[in-house]
């Protein structure tokens, strides 16, 4: 397996991998850029399809988690880490002291985090061997759960959308359709439904899609119908790499904004919603509310601060829409620009700081 030839390496600084046969962890950890600040980034476990798939993950997440940081001007670098699940598919404390003892191991430059497949529980076992751990408990956030934040975000995100696409400043009577009703995805249902929207979802998960239904007058679809919905905006709040040249030719919607992250299979897929015209509300600018939270988090943490701090990602989906529109950009693109400008600006800035203090 090259890690320089993969197909999602972009300039990574670190791509480290750890074995554990005591514990059965198979992880990775990529740390994509540290100009900000450390990296920090949420630990994924997954039963991965070959050890490719994981690589090319925590990859594509690490260089998002970098863009994410920049976008929403926090002092942290981009990282990801990727536990592969076991053929058993049992999690373990073990397991995830193991990982612990990997991330510790880099001495602060990767911060873990929760993402799909883990939860509080698992990175309470992380935070057992190392401090380079948060959005847990003793964090001063609560219960260290990064979903209510991440969901607030993502609903001020969809109002944005809404607002650029439809020129609505509501969402009543606005048709969203879910995918995926996991932490984040339920959280957002929840917002969307006390706004008036009117609400399709589709989940895997029976009850989910129960609770949906009775709760929140949602109508329900299967997983691979959603993408058949005629809607307004298209939310997904599963997993990545759902907008493809099988999905987006399907799509009956204005906007898409979810909270999923590497929503596009490839970058050219923005380029392709563009020329539908369908407007893109990039993953990891409105998804970045868990890590907004997370750089709230100490001893003086208040909610409505952090919360205020999430409701702006409205504000920067707003510029740029706009700035896409003078350009004539995909979203995509501007995002990624936008971030690489800011990271090139704090570059040179370091550089400026190390040459005076050397003179």
């Amino acid at each position: 397996m090259s890690v320089f030839t993969a197909k999602s390496f972009r300039n990574h600084e670190q791509v480290l991998f750890r074995q554990d046969p005591a514990s059965g962890l198979r992880a990775i950890i990529a740390i994509h850029d540290t100009t900000l600040g450390p990296a920090l980034g949420g630990c994924r476990y997954w039963s991965y399809n070959n050890d490719e798939a994981a690589l090319d993950d925590v990859l594509r997440l690490s260089r998002g988690m970098t863009y994410k940081s920049a976008l929403a001007n926090l002092a942290f670098g981009g990282g990801k880490g990727v536990i592969l699940a076991p053929e058993n598919g049992e999690k373990s404390p073990a397991l995830f002291r193991a990982f612990g003892q990997f991330v510790n191991s880099l001495g602060g430059r990767y911060i873990t985090a929760e993402d799909v497949g883990t939860s509080p529980a698992d990175l309470e076992a992380v935070h057992d061997v190392t401090p380079y751990v948060a959005g847990v408990a003793d964090g001063g956030a609560g219960d260290g759960d990064p979903s209510p934040a991440t969901a607030w975000g993502v609903f001020h995100g969809i109002k944005a959308a809404v607002a650029a696409s439809l020129h609505r400043d509501e969402l009543h009577g606005i048709h969203v359709a879910v995918q995926g009703l996991g932490h984040v995805g339920g959280y957002l249902a929840e917002h969307l439904a006390e706004a008036g929207a009117v609400l399709t979802v589709a989940d895997l998960n029976d009850s989910r899609l129960a609770w949906a239904k009775a709760n929140l007058g949602a109508n329900v679809v299967d997983v691979n119908g959603i993408y058949d919905v005629e809607a307004d905006v298209f939310a997904p709040s599963a997993m990545g790499a759902i907008l493809n040249d099988d999905t987006i030719p399907r799509l009956k919607v204005s906007a898409i904004a979810g909270s999923a992250n590497n929503q596009l299979a490839e970058d050219r897929h923005g380029s392709e919603l563009a020329e539908r015209g369908i407007l893109y509300a990039p993953d990891y600018v409105i998804n970045a509310g868990g890590i907004i939270n997370i750089s709230h988090e100490g001893e003086a943490y208040d909610w409505d601060e952090a919360m205020a701090h999430c409701a702006r990602i409205h504000g920067t989906l707003r510029e740029i829409f706009q700035r896409a529109t003078r350009e004539d950009r995909p979203t995509n693109e501007i995002a990624d620009q936008i971030a690489e400008e800011r990271i090139a600006a704090a570059a040179t800035a370091g550089e400026r700081k190390l040459r005076a203090v050397a003179g």
